[in-house]
């Protein structure tokens, strides 16, 4: 395995590449960084497990991003379920999220609901904004399986005809949460038209990967003494390279500022901000990934 002598184990994402394979993958742990995003709220069980998943898997699909400034955004709209919206994004190493539901809604206080129960018939949107060209991939899918993991590898499958393997750990007491995922891909061997070749998920190389992946534990995933490089040894010790590169430290990314909002209102006719405008001619503007309220003077 090639690899720096520094070691990879909270707050930071660690790439990897299994080059006989044609595989790639992401591994994170989401420590101290998930505990400050998650105090924004005082989100019930379920939905503090949720959202713990939703980052995990917002910064594995993150770290895929290759240029400075591009950001990826990953929204659950929920359609009769008991939570309204999931919002997360990712853009150079910064991580936010919330979700909008109603309290009232989950006052019976049960430690767990399943994916359906959250957002009933809802759907999946990722959009990969890329900051050198302007522009937008967008990708919708149902939000259909037992998980957030197996929604987003149908994502994939779907809308990128990637085959791609997700597993997840979340663990939690009474002081802090804890969230980890690993993420491994196959790349296609080539395109012809609009059809990439060879993507399927019976090929051997990836049939290999893909077991290797699934056979990762819980208790493996969520061990925060094993460091992510040992992780991904344990796994594919037996191939003849792996390339591992670390990759962005991770940190809370709320943009909100009092000059954002100034910028963003600026935008808007006068008219409008005048309506806006409380008596007092005070534009009060909530940041739902931070819990924080700005008085902006009109």
């Amino acid at each position: 395995m090639e690899t720096s002598h520094s070691q990879t184990f909270s707050d930071q994402l660690l790439g990897f590449t299994i080059p006989d394979r044609d595989c790639r993958g992401r591994a994170v742990r989401l420590g101290p960084v998930l505990d400050e995003i998650l105090s924004a709220h005082d989100y019930p069980v379920p939905l503090r497990h949720c959202l713990s998943e939703a980052l995990v898997l917002t910064a594995l699909m993150g770290g895929l991003l290759k240029g400075e400034g591009d950001q990826l955004t990953m929204q659950a709209q929920s359609e009769g379920g008991l939570a309204n919206l999931l919002v997360c994004d990712y853009r150079n190493g910064e991580l936010r999220g919330y979700i909008e539901h109603d309290p009232a809604q989950f006052a019976d206080g049960g430690a767990s609901a399943s994916l359906e129960k959250l957002f009933g018939k809802g759907h999946l949107a990722i959009t990969f904004d890329i900051a050198k060209t302007g522009k937008r991939y967008q990708g919708i899918v149902p939000l259909e399986g037992d998980s957030l993991p197996s929604a987003v590898e149908n994502y994939f499958a779907q809308s990128e005809q990637v085959p791609t393997r997700i597993r997840t750990a979340i663990s939690s007491d009474s002081t802090r949460t804890m969230a980890a995922g690993f993420l491994v891909q196959h790349f296609p061997d080539g395109e012809e038209g609009r059809e990439r070749l060879h993507v399927r998920l019976d090929h051997p190389e990836w049939e290999h990967v893909s077991i290797m992946a699934e056979s990762l534990s819980h208790e493996e995933l969520s061990d925060e003494t094993l460091p992510l490089e040992d992780l991904i040894w344990r796994l594919y010790h037996e191939e003849r390279e792996v390339r591992v590169t670390t990759g962005y430290k991770l940190g809370k990314g709320c943009r909100c500022t009092e000059a954002h909002f100034e910028d963003v209102l600026a935008r808007f006719p006068k008219e409008d901000r005048r309506e806006m405008a409380n008596d007092d001619g005070i534009i009060v503007v909530d940041c739902a990934f931070c819990s924080k309220a700005f008085a902006i003077q009109d």
